[in-house]
């Protein structure tokens, strides 16, 4: 549902898509996605509890409009672009970015299991199938992939309580020095490594009776 900029009803304020969009990802950022409501979006927004429904029906609604609208500008890789490891790692770097731009969209899309947006779920899994994949295995390579881009930030949630005041073992505090590193570049890509290099190992594992 693309809202623009229309006004609400029974008053003269307007509201644009991105304003209901970037005011439910700061509730969402700051309360989780299970505080998101309609009542707790109209607060955010400084309108009456019954404005938000003249642009969403309900909650489900609100998310799918909150995840359409923030993945906005994904492509999908065409065929010709290179091998399907490449293709697989293109369109999920894109995602990211979105995710990067938008806190709290990753939780949005777990709640949602990217509701509407079935043309990605799609992409992923036909680059999937190109490569070879079997049907089952590609949900399971899915549901892998999905786990990795959406529930990743849970490893690291931004208010995390410092560790300094307790006594870690040696093991622990020599890793945990690169905490700051689980938001960055550096643990995307190695995360991005393991589960293609993964992928392929699964594909060469995969017996040849179960390809279709």
């Amino acid at each position: 549902m693309g809202v623009g900029r229309m006004q609400a009803s029974g008053g003269g304020n307007t509201l644009s898509e991105s304003e209901i969009v970037e005011a439910a990802l700061r509730v969402v950022r700051e309360d989780g996605v299970e505080k998101l409501s309609m009542r707790r979006l109209s607060r955010e927004l400084g309108v009456s509890p019954m404005a938000p429904y003249y642009y969403v029906a309900d909650k489900r609604e609100l998310l799918d409009l909150v995840a359409t609208a923030a993945l906005t500008g994904v492509r999908t890789p065409p065929v010709e672009s290179g091998p399907w490891q490449r293709r697989l790692r293109d369109l999920i770097d894109q995602i990211d970015e979105k995710l990067r731009k938008h806190p709290g969209l990753g939780d949005v899309l777990i709640e949602q299991m990217l509701g509407k947006q079935l043309d990605l779920i799609a992409a992923v899994m036909e680059i999937l199938f190109e490569a070879g994949f079997t049907d089952r295995n590609v949900l399971a390579a899915y549901a892998t992939i999905h786990t990795y881009l959406f529930g990743r930030s849970r490893v690291n949630p931004r208010d995390r309580a410092p560790l300094s005041d307790v006594a870690l073992p040696d093991t622990v505090e020599r890793a945990t020095k690169y905490m700051a590193d689980l938001r960055g570049k550096y643990a995307y890509d190695f995360g991005m490594e393991v589960l293609i290099s993964g992928l392929e190992a699964q594909l060469v594992r995969q017996p040849e009776s179960d390809v279709r």
